[in-house]
């Protein structure tokens, strides 16, 4: 059974429900194990900077915050099992980042239907698959 469970949370995505948050809660419920909620901010590309405000990335950073606390204290597990990390930089580096410094043997990551970018470029899942230092459940919808 896995104990350390990551989910990555993408905020951007419109729904209130993360794509993965029902598997990823009913594994750390079974094996009684600790659920880490993770997003990843983008940084911005220097060229965007004088368009923004000097304190954008730390308003980002508060704001995901309390978006996944928000989704934290909806949660059944016991509050001592859930954490939350916002973070900010590339999406698969820093997820896989965190996962080792956690000691994760689960990510939970969503995935959508490939478009033609993702052909060309790649997706955040695959790249996490692929590099991932333990196991990896892709959840599509």
């Amino acid at each position: 059974m896995f104990h350390r469970i990551i989910l990555a949370v993408d905020l951007a995505d419109p729904t209130v429900h993360p794509k993965g948050l029902d598997q990823a809660l009913e594994l750390a419920t079974q094996s009684g194990g600790d659920l880490r909620l993770v997003n990843v901010q983008p940084l911005l590309p220097a060229t965007f900077m004088e368009y923004v405000p000097a304190d954008f990335d730390e308003e980002q950073e508060k704001r995901a915050e309390a978006a996944l606390d928000a989704i934290a204290a909806k949660l059944t597990l016991p509050k001592e099992r859930v954490t939350t990390a916002a973070l900010g930089g590339g999406v698969y580096h820093e997820l896989l980042r965190d996962a080792t410094e956690w000691g994760a043997d689960l990510i939970v990551v969503g995935s959508h239907r490939p478009v033609m970018s993702d052909y060309l470029l790649g997706s955040n899942a695959k790249t996490i698959v692929r590099h991932a230092q333990c196991s990896v459940l892709v959840v599509r919808d």
